[in-house]
């Protein structure tokens, strides 16, 4: 009898050392800001994730701009999200981004480790603000020099923004160089910005490179031949005290560094921009054909 109670004891003890163990694992929680690129990574990411590690993630998506995720992640509300090495720059170190990106890289890896946050190696696609316009009417307008050019237009341009775009330090302001000669300023949200191009309402937008509706060939990029926009590495944020809790998390998400360029970014953004597919599934499918499923 006394045998059988200490072995039941054992069992209990045992029992309740696994139990303490497995609830003292920190929750996997991926967060994304308020663009569809954002949340089309973060849901790569955490479907990968899950499928590598077997654990449940949590979504957090569209919370918001990079000061709100920033905040997030520094917290613990989430312990992983997509960001980009100039907007950490500007937008989080307060600091004019270098013209080079391996520079802006390195810089924002060691603030960012003095933060107890790891910044992994680059997802492989740059996402630089582009400055857009109506391919028809525009022949002969190429770079943003052209377009500021009296000689090559007359046109006074009605700028379409948002406003994070407007309140950044690397957004509107670092226009200044070329002049643009401007009829207006529209604030607007960055999901309109292509319909408000399409109506009419504006004629030149600020964007991203890697937008889907620039798989179209009724826009155009306007080239910035002055380099007045840094570099935009996408990269991964993710909390040192997370990896040192999730042993397999690192390689886990090491596995998507390097898997994506600027042109599979921007046909992945058109599939839920554009085509309307869901988002899930568009996540799904790219890593099957990256070899991650």
């Amino acid at each position: 009898m006394l045998a059988m109670l200490r072995v039941t004891l054992a069992a209990l003890l045992c029992a309740g050392f696994l139990a303490s163990c497995g609830g003292s694992k920190k929750p996997l929680i991926v967060g994304s800001k308020d663009e569809t690129e954002q949340i089309l990574l973060g849901e790569i990411v955490a479907q990968h994730v899950e499928h590598r590690l077997g654990r449940t993630v949590q979504r957090r998506a569209g919370l918001g701009g990079t000061a709100v995720l920033y905040q997030a992640i520094l917290s613990g509300e989430v312990g992983i999200y997509p960001e980009y090495t100039g907007l950490i720059e500007s937008d989080i170190l307060k600091e004019q981004a270098d013209a080079d990106p391996q520079i802006v890289l390195a810089r924002v890896r060691g603030q960012m480790d003095r933060a107890q946050i790891e910044l992994l190696d680059p997802l492989g696609f740059d996402s630089p603000t582009a400055m857009v316009v109506s391919a028809s009417g525009t022949e002969k307008i190429a770079s943003l020099s052209d377009a500021a050019d009296e000689a090559k237009t007359d046109r006074r341009w009605k700028l379409g923004l948002t406003y994070d775009f407007q309140s950044r330090s690397d957004g509107l302001q670092s226009l200044a160089p070329y002049r643009l000669p401007l009829a207006a300023q529209r604030i607007l949200d960055s999901r309109q910005l292509f319909a408000g191009l399409e109506k009419g309402d504006v004629d030149m937008i600020a964007a991203r490179a890697t937008d889907g509706h620039l798989m179209s060939a009724d826009w155009k990029i306007l080239a910035d031949d002055r380099k007045v926009f840094p570099s935009y590495q996408a990269c991964l944020l993710v909390r040192k005290a997370l990896i040192a809790s999730e042993p397999g998390l690192r390689p886990a998400l090491a596995e998507l560094s390097g898997k994506f360029r600027a042109d599979t970014m921007r046909k992945l953004n058109a599939e839920v921009d554009v085509e309307h597919r869901p988002l899930a599934a568009v996540a799904a499918d790219f890593l099957t054909q990256a070899g991650l499923r």
